[in-house]
């Protein structure tokens, strides 16, 4: 995942920051705790592709 783009990327819900979570390749948005899924190195930044974070789940 590019840096800059990490920099510029943010949750298209809240506009709150995101965190790059590279063994899950996956944008966490603290938040609302939901995760974006990146998919061949392209952020999926879409609501309904957005995984929920379960309870027990840190970021």
């Amino acid at each position: 995942m590019d840096a800059k783009l990490l920099d510029i990327l943010v949750c298209p819900i809240c506009k709150g920051a995101l965190v790059f979570l590279r063994e899950r390749q996956e944008l966490v948005c603290k938040a609302d705790r939901l995760a974006y899924p990146i998919k061949d190195g392209i952020p999926v930044m879409l609501e309904e592709e957005a995984r929920k974070l379960g309870a027990d789940e840190e970021t």
